[in-house]
């Protein structure tokens, strides 16, 4: 994999005075820190476009207070309100999932892809192709096609910073000359708003009690994940993709305070972990400015005010989500895919009310096991196995109902 090189390679190179940025997902959470921190520094970035998929107000708003060069909207009937809002700004208006990829391949220095599921995934990929600095931010693009993606990555000398906390955590303590000497790698995981609710607690549970994550401002979808921690299982498969080890050498710990945002074990004894407050801000500064880093007014974190960091080891009969995600990365060919697929229909299914929380797990494990794994041998399969999935998970939902 030649980790070690590529990255050694990347940060001797010095900063541009000024970086050009395209955000994919700027009206999510993620695309709105990572504004926050250009508005703090606003003469070091040029910003040549944002994207977003339904939020046209935002979006336009974000285009004209940041000059950007173009605006997209994925949903192509939104172009027309888009068009309006920029009218005489100068900013060109662009509409639909064509337009939104073309808007990802576009050459700048460093792209924030933070665009939520597989449809991240063909906009990565454009941004790949350009050679970019890629923040990482759309974890399913690596669940998905991790090897595919990666391939990518080295043949087109483009580079992944990983922006999940848990993953730049890693990345900040991972000893990049030594990969040999790494024991493992320990995600840590909040455990969400159900952590000490039992099962039979948790299958009644609302869509507002399930939404309402005790550390993390999150937008819906992972919000849901996190609640079942299948957010976590998908960061598992993620950190396989984005560190030389190997599939056993990652483990996930409960930290209910989520300062502790994830650790390296060596053989040595030593383990190395990244502390902070959870404020998404620091691992996006920490992207944004690499090989550097990037100063912002972050919110210190006072270890002694907050006196007590507690740690638990996961219980994979209430979450099972964990287990699924363990088995699909074991499995290996489309299982992730797989997984992730029938994940996103089944929170969708969940969010409008068609089927209860436990039932998001239970629809992922009934479709692992109904459906064939295949072998991913270009970019279009799995494009192809999303669809196949996708459909295939809201037929057995409506046969359910």
């Amino acid at each position: 994999m030649e980790f070690a090189a590529r990255i050694a390679e990347r940060a001797a190179l010095k900063n541009p005075a000024t970086k050009r940025i395209t955000i994919l997902g700027s009206t999510g959470s993620i695309g709105v820190s990572t504004l926050k921190l250009i508005r703090e520094a606003s003469e070091d970035f040029d910003v040549e476009c944002l994207t977003a998929h339904n939020n046209v107000s935002l979006l336009a708003q974000q285009a004209i207070e940041f000059s950007a060069k173009r605006a997209v909207i994925g949903n192509a009937s939104l172009y027309d309100t888009l068009k309006q809002a920029l009218s005489g700004t100068g900013i060109q208006a662009e509409a639909g999932e064509e337009a939104l990829i073309d808007a990802a391949g576009t050459p700048v220095d460093w792209v924030m892809s933070a665009i939520v599921g597989a449809a991240g995934l063909a906009p990565t990929l454009a941004a790949v192709k350009t050679g970019a600095t890629i923040a990482l931010a759309n974890k399913e693009s690596l669940v998905c096609g991790g090897d595919l993606v990666l391939d990518n990555v080295k043949k087109c000398g483009a580079t992944l910073l990983p922006v999940d906390s848990e993953h730049n955590a890693i990345f900040q303590v991972f000893d990049t000359h030594q990969t040999e000497m790494v024991e493992r790698l320990i995600l840590t995981a909040s455990g969400g708003p159900f952590l000490n609710l039992t099962r039979a607690d948790m299958r009644d549970v609302s869509r507002e009690q399930a939404l309402a994550h005790p550390n993390w401002d999150m937008g819906a979808k992972i919000s849901i994940d996190s609640a079942t921690m299948m957010n976590k299982g998908l960061e598992l498969i993620e950190a396989y993709h984005l560190f030389p080890v190997e599939k056993d050498q990652i483990d996930i710990l409960v930290h209910p305070q989520s300062v502790v945002h994830s650790l390296v074990e060596y053989r040595d004894g030593s383990t190395l972990a990244q502390l902070g407050s959870p404020d998404m801000r620091t691992p996006i500064s920490y992207a944004l400015g690499w090989p550097n880093r990037h100063a912002f007014k972050a919110q210190k974190l006072e270890l002694g005010k907050i006196g007590t960091l507690t740690f638990m080891d996961p219980d994979f009969e209430r979450f099972p989500a964990l287990r699924l995600a363990k088995s699909a990365l074991k499995t290996g060919k489309s299982a992730p895919a797989v997984l992730n697929a029938a994940n996103e229909i089944a929170v969708d299914a969940f969010l409008k009310g068609r089927i209860g929380f436990l039932e998001i797990s239970e629809t992922v494990e009934e479709v692992l096991n109904k459906i064939d794994f295949v072998t991913f041998n270009e970019i279009a399969d799995i494009f192809e196995e999303n669809r196949r999935v996708r459909a295939y998970t809201q037929t057995a939902l409506e046969q359910r109902s």
